[in-house]
């Protein structure tokens, strides 16, 4: 996934993501698949890319307010990207999915737990930076990413959820092919370079 870093954005913000100081930190979703998508496509880099969002596991806050002074961290950090970064506790996400989405969350153990739980598989990737590079998580592996297959994910099984997410990923990237019948099984490799 090397190149997600031809957004310049992805570049920076995982080049500066160490100095947010929060716990398993990850630059997750929509900013690396549609880069790629964008690359395929022939578009810049970042087109169309609405936000920018950074995932983290902070289990000893779960507080909005706690997320909220994390999310003014993040907009201090990245003030010069001409990007909206949205920063959210997977530790928290339990407590107010069913009310925001309609649809029961069990709570996650780790950002990583929360990547592999899109709606769409291919669209569950992240990536955090390492010591020899960016280390890249992807649960279900990047084969369909690359080859435009959105299918339902067997982790976070919300139907009308995914048709609707997949339709407007659709509208942006007309090459993307749905497939409702066919979950995505998780790749025995998780974590790879």
């Amino acid at each position: 996934m090397s190149e997600t870093l031809q957004n310049p954005h992805n570049a920076a913000i995982l080049e500066r993501l160490p100095l947010l100081g929060v716990p398993d930190a990850w630059l997750v979703a929509g900013c690396l698949f549609q880069t790629v998508w964008n690359l395929h496509t022939g578009h810049a880099p970042e087109a169309r890319i609405k936000d920018y969002d950074l995932f983290y596991f902070d289990a000893d806050d779960l507080s909005a307010e706690g997320e909220a002074a994390v999310q003014a961290r993040a907009e201090a950090l990245f003030a010069d990207l001409p990007t909206t970064v949205e920063a959210k506790n997977q530790a928290r996400v339990h407590l107010w999915y069913e009310e925001w989405f309609g649809y029961p969350y069990t709570a996650l153990t780790s950002a990583r737990d929360g990547i592999g739980r899109f709606l769409v598989p291919c669209t569950c990737v992240g990536l955090q930076p390492g010591i020899d590079g960016p280390v890249l998580h992807a649960p279900y592996g990047l084969a369909e990413l690359y080859a435009g297959i959105l299918r339902p994910n067997p982790a976070c099984p919300h139907l009308p959820l995914f048709e609707a997410k997949a339709l407007s990923y659709q509208q942006r990237w007309p090459w993307l092919r749905m497939h409702t019948l066919e979950p995505a099984t998780p790749c025995s490799d998780q974590q790879k370079r």
